[in-house]
């Protein structure tokens, strides 16, 4: 009998390896974001992200709109600027969602482009030994060629249907055909990825170095502007642009023709400019609402539109002054609302002073058709029939107390505190061009007339070539991706059974790689035989 001792183990057991806890959660956390399933998620975010900026008005992009915003939901509005509502694709948490999905998408796309140009410079395997299997398979078929004759003859009829070949021998003196074909649906994923990163990059560099203002402009020579920011209703320069940097031109607008349907639909709008480009003269140019006006490094856009009353206040002291004031509209019909101030008024011609106490206001809503009944509502956008109905104040308008405030309507905490006091009565006053209206004291107010305004949108983003690039080659990734399907196909060529026999056996199989219900149809026009026997593949051509 033979004993065998227990001895204990002289080698140590392995230690298992310590992994700094930071390292794993860093690196995990990494997996995680670089992951398909969070660029989806975040590709969602972002989209979800961009819908206030979509529903609220944009500072951006017209900060008229804000303000109206402002008088309509006083209590509303206030929270929806501390949410960065009023400026959505600059805020905090736009920013971080976007850095988010860029990087996602950087760490996703880059793994995924290496191991596709693995798989393009390999070539298709060999033929698995049971084609059976396989979802497609085709029953073997003697054939009256030797076998190498009819391998290189597969292999031709394959490479003409775009498929990739790989002819191997085998030990029994057969050959097998591998062939592959669809490697553009991942070409077409990875370039609908690329596609989306040029679109973030464009973006991104577009708000560095791109720019942008608004400017209301009235028709006539007299109220053209240059562009610089300080002639601007609004403007945003790029954190890498300065106000030095903007291009030179001067505009001016000539005309401003709009048409309406009968229901008061707007038709077509079209402005009439003059624009003079650095040093040269004026010349005409003509831009619409889905035509802007292209200039050197900036493009104009055609965004909105109103009528400007032509007001001449003459004071006690029979001094006129003359002012084109816009109104802005509040509905499609242009009903529109607005305040003509005169504090340089009633100065006494002995002293020279002047007393804020007499300085003038006057508030209320214009009209381009005014309506027959007397109420304060336009019933078309045409200037058919113009009213004016005004309120008059008198008094400390406010305006040398360096607060800001809306040139839109006058300060309600001057009338509140009674510095700004109604002097026209309960009613507003009715006015027609060419009509006057005398105040209390004397003073009068012709509405001379009106003219038509424009609100410009000027823009320059010198990376809107790189995101129009990037927006169709998403879109020519993405049909790649969708209507390419990978699939596989193998001819397993063997020497007939016999002697004198001669000639060959073929077997075929097919395998999709991805969901492709026409794989059978195509499957089976490339094992078709002839009646005579001759090798498959004389079909139609097959789908890529």
């Amino acid at each position: 009998m033979t004993v065998v001792e227990d001895r204990p183990a002289t080698a140590e057991a392995p230690q298992p390896r310590r992994v700094n806890p930071l390292w794993a959660l860093l690196r995990n956390s990494w997996r995680q974001l670089t992951s398909m399933r969070t660029a989806l998620v975040l590709l969602f975010l972002l989209a979800v992200a961009a819908i206030p900026g979509s529903y609220f008005p944009q500072t951006s992009v017209n900060r008229e709109r804000v303000s109206q915003y402002y008088t309509a939901h006083p209590d509303l509005a206030p929270w929806v600027a501390r949410l960065g509502g009023f400026d959505v694709f600059a805020s905090a948490w736009f920013a971080a969602i976007y850095l988010l999905l860029f990087t996602s998408l950087v760490g996703c796309v880059l793994p995924r482009l290496r191991d596709h140009a693995r798989a393009m410079a390999s070539m298709p395997p060999t033929a698995p030994k049971r084609l059976e299997r396989l979802p497609q398979h085709a029953a073997a078929s003697t054939r009256p060629e030797d076998p190498a004759a009819a391998a290189a003859s597969l292999a031709r009829t394959l490479r003409r249907k775009l498929f990739r070949t790989r002819v191997v021998p085998l030990p029994d003196g057969g050959f097998s055909v591998a062939a592959e074909k669809g490697y553009l649906k991942e070409t077409g994923n990875l370039l609908f990825h690329f596609a989306l990163l040029a679109v973030l990059i464009g973006v991104g560099f577009g708000h560095w170095y791109g720019w942008h203002g608004n400017r209301l402009l009235v028709t006539g020579a007299d109220q053209g502007f240059c562009n610089t920011i300080t002639q601007y209703d609004d403007s945003a320069l790029g954190p890498r642009v300065d106000a030095g940097d903007l291009p030179k031109f001067c505009m001016r607008m000539t005309d401003f023709e709009a048409t309406y349907q009968s229901t008061g639909q707007p038709k077509s709008f079209l402005a009439s400019v003059e624009v003079k480009e650095g040093n040269g003269t004026y010349q005409p140019a003509d831009f619409t609402v889905n035509d802007p006006l292209r200039l050197h490094h900036a493009n104009v856009h055609l965004i909105g539109q109103g009528y400007a009353p032509i007001l001449r206040y003459t004071d006690k002291y029979g001094v006129s002054q003359t002012k084109i004031v816009p109104f802005l509209p509040t509905d499609a019909m242009q009903t529109s609302t607005g305040v003509a101030q005169f504090p340089d008024v009633n100065i006494d011609p002995k002293t020279n002073q002047r007393d804020p106490k007499l300085q003038v206001g006057f508030e209320g809503v214009f009209l381009p058709t005014g309506s027959t009944d007397g109420s304060a509502t336009s019933t078309f956008p045409a200037a058919n029939n113009p009213m004016l109905y005004l309120a008059a104040y008198r008094g400390n308008l406010g305006l040398d107390v360096g607060k800001a405030g809306s040139v839109y309507a006058l300060d309600r905490g001057q009338i509140t505190n009674g510095e700004l006091k109604k002097v026209s009565g309960e009613r507003p006053y009715a006015l027609k061009p060419g009509q006057t209206w005398t105040l209390d004291d004397g003073s009068k107010l012709e509405f001379v007339g009106t003219r038509q305004f424009a609100t410009l949108s000027i823009r320059y983003d010198p990376t809107q070539t790189t995101v129009l690039a990037g927006a169709v080659l998403g879109l020519l990734g993405l049909m790649l991706s969708l209507f390419v399907h990978r699939r596989r196909v193998w001819f397993r060529v063997s020497p007939a059974e016999g002697p004198d026999t001669g000639g060959s056996v073929i077997e075929a199989g097919g395998l999709p790689r991805t969901d492709y219900p026409g794989f059978a149809a195509e499957f089976a026009a490339l094992t078709r035989t002839d009646t005579d026997g001759g090798p498959p593949g004389h079909a139609e051509e097959g789908t890529p």
